[in-house]
């Protein structure tokens, strides 16, 4: 028997202040961050008898919100070749390189990839947190939203050798937090 019911006629009172605060520093725009909470709301009540109350309403809410940041990510990355950003980590490749070009077919997956895309893409974001906020800005606009190196390097006045440095710093450390928590469970 369920513990935990839902009522979507209070989320937005109960819960869009948390979702908009947990979005906005994800992506960083506020009008996307609205779109999102909407979208993540409109997905619950498509989804409602889903709900099994085995969670609580609004860890719910928060699973359903952090798929649709995912597919923001998605997006924007599908913008640069229809290409996931990937780890490769074979023997004879440096360690932590991001290959979009090893990213497999998004339109060839099955259902247990498309769900292993999803933990994965949920395991990313929760590394991104290990990092630095100037880190994690940088790395954002460099590799997600493909920010040419002169308009970074005058937002934070760095050089260009210095920018390289810490996407190198934070590639290491999403790199060595997948390995602790995401390969390792796998």
């Amino acid at each position: 028997m369920s513990i935990n019911k839902i009522d979507p006629t209070k989320w937005v009172d109960k819960y869009s202040d948390y979702l908009f605060n947990y979005t906005i520093a994800r992506v960083n725009d506020r009008e996307l961050a609205n779109d999102i909470i909407s979208e993540t709301f409109l997905a619950g009540l498509k989804s409602m008898k889903n709900f099994k109350g085995e969670a609580s309403e609004r860890t719910w809410l928060i699973s359903i919100l952090k798929r649709k940041i995912i597919d923001q990510y998605r997006k924007v990355n599908s913008n640069k070749g229809r290409a996931e950003v990937k780890i490769n980590y074979k023997e004879d490749s440096n360690e932590g390189d991001w290959l979009e070009e090893q990213a497999p077919d998004r339109f060839d997956k099955t259902a247990e990839d498309i769900m292993e895309n999803e933990e994965l893409g949920l395991a990313i974001l929760n590394c991104m947190e290990n990092l630095t906020k100037k880190q994690a800005k940088i790395f954002k606009m460099k590799t997600i939203d493909d920010v040419d190196t002169d308009t970074i390097c005058n937002e934070f006045n760095i050089t260009p050798s210095n920018l390289w440095v810490i996407i190198h710093r934070a590639r290491t450390t999403l790199a060595q937090c997948l390995e602790k928590n995401w390969f390792q469970n796998e």
